[in-house]
């Protein structure tokens, strides 16, 4: 049986990640900081949750003893949440980073996947952004997880599989789900409260179905090493402006709950300018792995965990919200 460590396993994608593993016939670590708690994961009898920070390198050396393949999630995702401390982003996104490296070589550890982003590309026109693409980060958050990058491929070596993948924003439904995310934003406010607010509109963003990157993650432990190793993929499937995905969301919200009547789009200016359009191609050419959900699937998916009732007060719960619940927790 093969053993994996996710570091952050028991975040938005951890909880559906995890449970993937487990069922694939995995022994799994979760190492995770539990600033969301652990309530989620299942109960399973090849699982192990470590609460730890990423930034305790020893503790880290310890769980990474007799593990084959680390899975690093961990990190303060996505922008806002550099606004909370930017120090406390910096030591967890990019100070910790190398050490942990180090760390899980040293530990006899054969594979090593790190979650890097596809915002590193910050803004482009080029109709194509390819893995080849310059980086031009336009926030903190862009940057260091660029910077990780090449400080994981430095240690590649015969025995230690590195490979960095710039998943899209993700969207969908988790047992940890996250309404601070593009598409889940809009669909939150539209099932709930009728009306889609829409910050600009023209900005391209990529997306990713959440079960299509657990799927990617796995391919990506399972993957012969020749194929990855010291390489970047993008993973990516729809590319759309946040208007058209405003009007994605009101279509499917509108056919999920036909009693709501229309669904108003309200579209005020923003100064977030960050649009890019990825290119999957090469993660298709080199490992056959093709997204098989798309936006509209995740609209549906979180739709149905509505009228299920899985997603209660979802409009003021903290436990939904990343920066507001570090604020919560006075994470540091």
């Amino acid at each position: 049986m093969k053993r994996v460590l996710v570091t952050g396993g028991a975040g938005y994608v951890g909880n559906v990640l995890t449970p993937q593993l487990l069922d694939a016939g995995y022994d799994v670590t979760v190492f995770d900081i539990l600033f969301f708690g652990n309530e989620t994961l299942p109960k399973h009898p090849n699982l192990t949750v470590l609460e730890g920070d990423i930034r305790d390198t020893a503790s880290l050396a310890t769980a990474f003893e007799g593990i084959d393949t680390v899975l690093h999630l961990a990190c303060i995702s996505n922008d806002p949440s550099f606004e909370l401390d930017e120090n406390l982003s910096k030591s967890i996104n990019f100070d910790c980073f190398e050490p942990m490296v180090v760390a899980a070589k040293a530990a006899g550890v054969k594979r090593f996947i790190y979650c890097s982003s596809s915002s590193v590309y910050g803004v482009s026109d080029q109709p194509d952004v390819t893995e080849e693409h310059p980086l031009v980060p336009l926030t903190l958050y862009n940057k260091f997880k660029g910077m990780c990058e090449p400080l994981l491929f430095k240690h590649a070596g015969p025995d230690f599989t590195t490979v960095a993948l710039r998943p899209a924003t993700i969207c969908g439904y988790s047992p940890r789900t996250r309404l601070d995310l593009s598409v889940n934003i809009l669909t939150n406010h539209a099932v709930n409260t009728g009306q889609i607010k829409v910050f600009g509109g023209k900005q391209m963003r990529p997306n990713l179905h959440i079960q299509d990157m657990a799927d990617a993650y796995q391919l990506f432990v399972e993957a012969p090493a020749e194929k990855i190793q010291g390489e970047v993929f993008n993973i990516g499937y729809q590319n759309l402006t946040i208007g058209e995905i405003a009007h994605v969301v009101r279509n499917v919200v509108g056919k999920e709950f036909p009693d709501k009547g229309e669904i108003e789009i309200v579209t005020t200016p923003t100064d977030d300018n960050r649009s890019y359009h990825i290119n999957s191609d090469k993660i298709r050419r080199v490992l056959g792995f093709e997204p098989k959900r798309s936006v509209e699937d995740a609209v549906r998916d979180l739709c149905r965990a509505f009228s299920a009732g899985k997603l209660p007060d979802s409009m003021t719960d903290e436990r939904y919200f990343n920066v507001r619940t570090m604020k919560e927790v006075h994470a540091k």
